[in-house]
């Protein structure tokens, strides 16, 4: 069984100050200590995941593209750096126009990962900046790290590597 570490993009990976929404890559600034702190973890032998939701896409205000290039530009930026992300899930939904269950706080996007990636949730961690987070982890029996936004994650990642 394989380890990991989830982790929710706005707020946590990439700057959200000033914006609800990110989905152009001008917007993007990836958080301080973002680089150190996964490439740490990769190297600790956790596979790495984000899980988001884009509520914005329900709402019309972007659409997949956009979120797609968005990632791409993520994960060429975190390939530069020797960091890869096994496999970005997000939730296009939005709970003011559709039910759903892979939207945070349900669990189901995190579900797909451990079924697809043989993931043991005991030996696994989510860090997020909102409730929500924490509570789609917990669903799983999941540890989580409950960060405020945008700030560095480093200090639970060390906590995790230990």
């Amino acid at each position: 069984m394989n380890k990991a570490v989830f982790l929710d993009r706005d707020g946590v990976i990439n700057s959200d100050v000033g914006l609800y929404y990110i989905y152009k890559v001008s917007d993007f600034q990836i958080n301080t200590d973002i680089f150190q702190s996964l490439r740490l973890l990769q190297q600790a032998g956790f596979l790495l995941f984000i899980i988001s939701n884009q509520g914005g896409i329900s709402k019309g205000i972007y659409g997949k593209e956009a979120v797609d290039k968005v990632h791409q530009y993520l994960l060429q930026q975190l390939d530069n750096q020797g960091i890869k992300i096994t496999e970005i899930y997000y939730c296009p939904h939005h709970s003011d126009y559709e039910n759903c269950i892979c939207r945070k706080p349900d669990s189901q996007l995190i579900e797909k990962a451990i079924a697809k990636y043989q993931i043991d949730p005991q030996k696994s961690y989510f860090i997020g900046d909102s409730m929500r987070d924490i509570q789609a982890a917990e669903k799983l029996d999941i540890q989580a790290f409950k960060t405020e936004a945008n700030q560095s994650i480093f200090a639970f990642v060390e906590q995790i590597i230990r």
